[in-house]
């Protein structure tokens, strides 16, 4: 299939790290995060900008310089949440300086409302730390650091209606994680069992069941509860329902492991049993040089939070301490589990109630033996001298009236594939080189609405592009024809932000 690509290019003098994007596609207006700025970006319009200077005040900046950051990369604002907060308001937070700081976004006026939130928890305070955020319902779920130094992770929740609510600081629960995405799923809807809504979050920490010369690396992925409200007396103010499983992408016919995630996509359906989880993957061991995509069915995911057995720390040889499973009898209700229809008959109608020996378990207890894993066991995609870097997909209907899911993957090279999942084998049908300077993609960000286009836009750290690739030549048969025809391809969002911020 051949591609024709052009190209506009935005950016404004002496604005770099264009790094946030935020797609509200009713508008079709494109919000860019970028260093002490905020920019509203017209689809329609060739890219027509609007700005929002925020910048650090200079006693910030100087008590920044003061605990030894650079005031050239680090003293500076690093605008790292764009979150609608209502059909006029976006939540925005910065690193400020070292001192997170958060405030309302106007979008009828584009100003900012100067609210000036407190930002611990809610972003990180080192711009080249690894975060993620997910607005749900008007509340803010994120993973990052709660400190200066970046040692304390923290998986937590703003909200104004419900109490904040945070992990226990424990290497049993976060052990040096690095975020990589978060999202709800809607389990609630046409429940009859009355079941919650569960942010899931996904990331890399090191292994605390393993034993290892080194630091041993392990993707998780991990739940709590929207209804959660924490303990009474036991958690208070933390999550009683958080509990984290290990994420499996491996080759066990060749006893290899893909152990690091670096993005993960989550394609979801009106049903969510249906909904599928898609995940890049490498092995910390970047000599080998594969990369891997893995799928997990969402009836998988739950199976395991909500009957896999528990892991517990036992003591060994005085004081080292080893992982092994739980062969005892939990208590109930069930540690971890959120709120429904049998609990309320228990008259336990919120985490405020449950008792103080299923709170203490649970918060003894974090990980599950259980691991979750992949459709086939084993993975979707392999490639050789490749690393992927992110992923979207998009599930489509076909002229030969079949469902088929499209991969798009970024590369560390700047290159995209974009590969179909046929008769369960995947095969990669196009790749487009997009950056010239072999950089990273750092995100890919997938519309919801359809065009005929492919348009795709890039940030780097000075500037912002937008490209227009249209398939010409779609081939009467094969796989390439089965996403081509009259079809709409997604709008991509892609970015890519350096690692060495400038």
């Amino acid at each position: 299939m051949s591609t024709d690509v052009s190209l506009m290019e935005f950016s404004e003098p002496g604005t770099f790290n264009y790094s946030t994007l935020l797609l509200m596609e009713d508008n079709e207006t494109l919000y860019v995060g970028a260093r002490e700025a905020i920019f509203k970006l017209s689809m329609q319009n060739n890219l027509s900008a609007l700005q929002v200077d925020w910048k650090v005040p200079e006693q910030h900046m100087l008590k920044c310089i003061a605990k030894g950051k650079s005031k050239e990369t680090e003293c500076l604002n690093y605008i790292r949440v764009l979150q609608v907060l209502s059909n006029d308001m976006l939540y925005v937070c910065g690193t400020h300086a070292f001192q997170p700081l958060c405030d309302r976004l106007s979008l009828k006026t584009f100003s900012l409302l100067g609210t000036h939130e407190d930002g611990r928890g809610k972003c990180s305070y080192d711009p080249a730390q690894s975060f993620t955020a997910v607005m749900v319902d008007g509340e803010l779920y994120s993973g990052t650091a709660y400190n200066f130094l970046g040692s304390e992770p923290i998986i937590f929740r703003y909200s104004q209606s419900q109490s904040l609510l945070r992990t226990e600081y424990s290497t049993s629960w976060l052990n040096e994680p690095s975020f990589v995405y978060a999202d709800v799923i809607r389990e609630s809807r046409d429940s009859t069992d009355g079941e919650d809504d569960k942010i899931y979050y996904f990331f890399t920490e090191v292994s605390v069941e393993y034993e290892f010369y080194g630091k041993l690396l392990i993707p998780r992925i991990a739940r709590v509860c929207k209804g959660d409200l924490g303990g009474q007396r036991t958690l208070q103010k933390k999550w009683t329902s958080f509990l984290k499983a290990k994420l499996v992408c491996s080759m066990p016919e060749l006893n290899f492991v893909f152990n690091v995630v670096h993005d993960v996509f989550i394609l979801k359906t009106p049903d969510w049993r249906e909904t599928v989880i898609y995940g890049v993957f490498t092995s910390q061991w970047g000599n080998v040089g594969l990369s891997a995509v893995c799928a997990y069915n969402m009836t998988s995911v739950e199976e395991v939070f909500s009957k896999g057995k528990y892991m517990q720390k036992a003591i060994v040889e005085q004081s080292h301490t080893k992982w092994v499973r739980y062969n005892g009898i939990a208590p109930s209700p069930r540690p971890g589990a959120c709120i429904n229809n049998q609990n309320r008959m228990q008259n336990i109608k919120s985490s405020l109630q449950l008792p103080d020996k299923t709170l203490q378990f649970v918060k003894d207890h974090p990980l599950l033996e259980d691991p979750v894993l992949p459709i086939g066991n084993g993975p979707r995609l392999i490639t050789k001298d490749i690393n992927y870097t992110q992923i979207v997909v998009q599930r489509v209907h076909a002229l030969d009236k079949n469902v088929y899911d499209v991969i798009f993957t970024g590369t560390d090279k700047g290159v995209l594939h974009k590969s179909v999942l046929y008769e369960a084998e995947v095969h990669t049908v196009e790749e487009v080189q997009l950056f010239r300077n072999s950089e990273p993609i750092k995100t890919l960000v997938l519309s919801s609405s359809g065009v005929r286009d492919m348009l795709c836009e890039i940030v780097c750290h000075c500037s912002f592009l937008y490209i227009k690739m249209k398939n010409l030549h779609c081939k009467k048969c094969g796989l390439e024809a089965e996403y081509c025809g009259k079809y709409a391809i997604r709008i991509l969002l892609l970015h890519r932000a350096l690692t060495e911020l400038v």
